[in-house]
């Protein structure tokens, strides 16, 4: 590496660059070098000085790139102020959230962010992104509000995960008798948010894995009764869970395992239903994780979710669904730890000299950079699929989630002691991206998750070779 301090950088009348760098001024800079080439094959070689997530918006459709920017704009007016007051708050009580907290939902449900799963009249989302897959418009989302804050982010966006198997059931009578009431409600500022129940205290990847579900036995179960079911059991780390005015609950008929797991869509205010508490996270704070405990909670059958004993098939293709915008979380994490670090190596100085002007500081922000945008990359091009494989989004979690994690501690070591200060926001970043490899299924299961969608041609190249 060039030694910056005994190399400084200078361009005309002296004005000091980056160390070990000319500056873009200087005549064997690519900017001025690249003046000199033919006008025909100049945008080969273009110096582009615009700001990456410009550049990276730019690059998307004109309806997309709007979306992005909306999101970026209410990130930074209504989540990015308010991250440090609710993650440092005292732990909320059942069904409460913190007033700053409760201004975020209200903003979100107001300006569509809840209800953005469906085009206008029914929904918020705009008929020109209905060129997009949703995935694609989700994770723009994720990734812009993650890297304000993933607490907040999390508050927002599970509801998402709530709505999105009413939604794949296909149920007309559904959608409009839920969906549409409550995106009406939000649409006036209150809040109407859905949940998704499927971890158990005795099954959690077990839930979320077809060979672990094969020997599970069910915990929460449904009881036939004239005119629906009764449901008992308890689920547990389930976001929003406590504030949720509907929550779609998995469970097993009575008598059978999990090849009879159903889906039902249980109001929050059915005698029997009970949030027990929430638990005290590491990270994501500002989103509850409840468990919650069913006595016979009456469901009617009209409430049933994608038909008896397809509550496997909602809850998979949920959850390959959802894959995607977790790791768009990730990429918002790292994001954020990446623009914190750079800002530290260009404000900081050690022995008179900027973090930024030492090589070794510029190559590991580089390493962020690049890794940063390779899972960004990853998470657009499976969700510009409009059928994306379970194999594309467990890839896409797994391997973003991890990255991120990665780029996060980078950050950490870049800021040495001031990485645990809260002020400096980096720990938080560490903290809440930790969360990512474990929801939407461990990213051990997500690596499984591929084998299984590639079985058949594994096992057709076993043949093969036999």
């Amino acid at each position: 590496m060039v030694d910056s301090a005994s190399h400084p950088s200078t361009g005309f009348g002296g004005a000091r660059g980056v160390g070990g760098h000319v500056l873009p001024s200087h005549p064997l800079s690519p900017r001025r070098a690249f003046e000199h080439i033919a006008r025909v094959v100049r945008p080969l070689v273009v110096y582009d000085p615009m700001d990456p997530w410009e550049r990276d918006t730019a690059r998307l459709a004109p309806e997309l790139a709007k979306y992005r920017r909306r999101m970026r704009s209410f990130a930074e007016r209504w989540i990015a102020p308010h991250a440090l007051d609710v993650d440092t708050a005292p732990h909320s009580a059942l069904g409460d959230l913190h007033p700053l907290s409760r201004d975020v939902l209200k903003a979100a449900a107001s300006k569509g962010l809840l209800s953005d799963l469906l085009p206008r009249p029914i929904g918020t989302l705009s008929p020109r992104l209905l060129r997009h897959p949703l995935w694609m418009i989700q994770s723009l989302k994720t990734e812009e509000l993650s890297r304000a804050d993933g607490g907040l982010m999390l508050l927002v966006c599970a509801h998402t995960l709530g709505v999105a198997p009413v939604l794949l059931s296909g149920n007309p009578r559904l959608i409009s008798r839920y969906l549409v009431p409550a995106f009406r409600a939000c649409a006036r500022g209150e809040p109407c948010v859905f949940a998704f129940a499927i971890t158990e205290p005795s099954g959690g990847s077990d839930v979320e894995d077809s060979y672990g579900a094969t020997t599970h036995a069910p915990g929460v179960t449904a009881r036939r009764v004239k005119g629906g079911f009764l449901l008992r059991g308890r689920k547990c780390f389930i976001s929003g869970g406590d504030i949720a005015s509907y929550v779609v609950v998995l469970a097993a008929l009575q008598g059978e395992g999990m090849e009879s797991w159903t889906a039902f869509l249980v109001d929050s205010k059915t005698p029997g239903f009970r949030a027990v508490r929430t638990e005290m996270k590491m990270g994501m704070r500002a989103s509850g994780a409840t468990e919650l405990d069913l006595d016979d909670v009456f469901v009617s059958d009209r409430d049933v979710v994608g038909g008896l004993r397809g509550g496997w098939a909602i809850n998979r293709a949920t959850l390959n669904m959802s894959r995607i915008p977790v790791a768009a979380m990730a990429v918002g994490f790292a994001q954020a730890a990446t623009d914190l670090a750079i800002d530290f190596a260009c404000t900081f100085q050690l022995g008179r000299r900027r973090l930024i002007d030492r090589q070794e500081v510029q190559t590991e922000l580089s390493q962020m950079m690049a890794e940063t945008s390779a899972i960004r990359a990853m998470v657009w091009q499976a969700a510009s699929s409009w059928k994306p494989r379970q194999a594309e989004a467990s890839a896409a979690k797994f391997y973003a989630t991890d990255v991120a994690r990665r780029v996060c501690e980078q950050a950490m070591d870049l800021l040495g002691n001031h990485a645990v200060l809260h002020e400096k926001r980096v720990e938080k970043a560490f903290r809440d991206v930790r969360l990512t490899q474990i929801f939407e299924g461990t990213n051990e299961i997500n690596r499984l998750a591929v084998i299984e969608d590639e079985q058949e041609s594994l096992l057709a190249r076993v043949g093969a070779n036999e």
